[in-house]
């Protein structure tokens, strides 16, 4: 997409935390919808948010407005025939990204899963962040409750996310063709004019073209940040530049603050993000640990004006194998209110990490760091040894793909060459 590195300015940006702000934003906002709604997520369960999702679908579907919704093959693998079908015979267009039939009970579509969760109205207001749609991610789950952070767009950048999904699903709406088959295009919206103060870059990572770009801005503006730089991330195991650039950002006085989860889902976050405890305090970090539940926001902030909010966790597989999407913000006042939240939870729902607490034998922690340090070091070029299938993405017509039913296949390469610049409680876990 020409210029889409661009900074886009003329929108409002909107911070959302956790479920109880998140769904009602968005199924109120998809029941005012005029003619599309195009929706990712990585994980759609059969629970009362993923049957609140149905209803409002089925019920902007009947009226004619054009749905797709694109689910995960392995994030969402076991909604049954009736959800299904009920979408389909409403007119939703249902599909699913690499679809794989289970293997003696076991998902094999492990590796480079479609990890985005987004949706656009109307090409005029969008949603991106973190939050799939699932009951895990309100209040009165219980104590495994999960928090999260999405953002509500409305203004330019909205059109641009729009074409980037349809692009996924093979309408190129530029050219109108793909490959020998002629495609109607859509009914494009009008341009949605400057509505906000917000600046915002639309940035997805792919593993053809895009592969490192949500990475290359989170080191752009750590070697910008001259004040505060504030990462609050459930999955923390980065890569070696990017930790590289933390530490010099700390160094020469930037406040450095980390927030991981200290009660996570799976022990391993836990233990993936404490080997690099001891890397982080020396440089001058200051480590905080989430206990109140788990914690599976991925937002970030430096100085005064630039914030980010995605699905991209700061792990090897949301930096060498997923696709991912963030939007990059530059707004004093959403700046302030992401730093308002984060700041409360710093001081009220965490713990700081302090090295005389991390009673570990110095031998042990410095044959750890070799071997860390070599490991972040090399693992993106380890990832193109994973899978690197060119995974599907299929038309869901009375049921998932189990097998069992055929599907009807849109393209066999969903991810474009074109950019903007364990999450479940049943029936299996896996990171979201």
């Amino acid at each position: 997409m020409s210029g889409s590195r661009r900074w886009v300015p003329g929108n409002r940006v909107r911070l959302l935390e956790g479920g109880e702000e998140f769904f009602p934003a968005v199924f109120e906002a998809i029941r005012r919808a005029e003619r599309e709604v195009l929706i990712e997520t990585f994980i759609l369960f059969e629970d009362k948010v993923g049957l609140a999702l149905h209803e409002v679908l089925v019920d902007v579907a009947r009226r004619g407005v054009t749905v797709h919704l694109t689910i995960d093959g392995y994030g969402a693998p076991d909604l049954s025939s009736a959800y299904v079908s009920g979408l389909t015979s409403a007119g939703v267009a249902v599909h699913v990204f690499d679809p794989k039939p289970k293997i003696f009970g076991f998902r094999t579509n492990v590796f480079r899963r479609m990890h985005r969760k987004l949706v656009i109205i109307d090409g005029r207001t969008a949603f991106v962040g973190g939050i799939n749609y699932s009951a895990d991610h309100l209040l009165d789950f219980g104590p495994e409750a999960k928090l999260d952070h999405a953002v509500q767009i409305e203004g330019p950048i909205a059109a641009r996310i729009r074409s980037f999904a349809r692009s996924v699903l093979g309408f190129d709406d530029a050219s109108r063709h793909r490959f020998w088959q002629r495609i109607p295009p859509a009914e494009s919206p009008v341009a949605a004019p400057a509505v906000g103060p917000s600046e915002v870059i639309f940035v997805t990572r792919d593993n053809h073209e895009h592969r490192n770009d949500i990475e290359r801005h989170y080191r752009i503006a750590l070697r910008a940040a001259r004040k505060r730089a504030w990462i609050a991330n459930a999955y923390f195991f980065p890569g070696y530049r990017l930790l590289r650039q933390m530490r010099r950002a700390a160094r020469r006085g930037v406040d450095v603050r980390i927030v991981v989860q200290g009660t996570p889902d799976m022990p391993i976050v836990k233990i993936g993000a404490s080997m690099l405890y001891h890397h982080l305090l020396r440089a001058g970090i200051k480590v905080y640990e989430y206990n109140e539940r788990p914690m599976h926001s991925k937002v970030a902030l430096t100085d005064d004006e630039w914030a980010t909010v995605g699905s991209s966790n700061l792990d090897p597989l949301s930096l060498s194998l997923n696709l991912e999407a963030n939007v990059v913000i530059r707004d004093r006042d959403f700046n302030a209110a992401l730093a308002e939240r984060l700041e409360a939870l710093m001081a009220d729902a965490c713990d700081e990490v302090c090295a005389e607490k991390l009673n570990e034998p110095r031998l042990w922690v410095a044959v750890r760091n070799f071997f860390v340090f070599h490991l972040l070091r090399r693992f993106p070029a380890w990832a193109g040894w994973l899978p690197a299938h060119s995974p599907k993405i299929a038309r869901a017509r009375d049921r998932l793909p189990d097998g069992s039913e055929p599907v009807q296949e849109l393209q066999t390469d969903p991810m474009p060459a074109m950019n903007d610049a364990a999450d479940e409680r049943a029936p299996q876990r896996h990171a979201a």
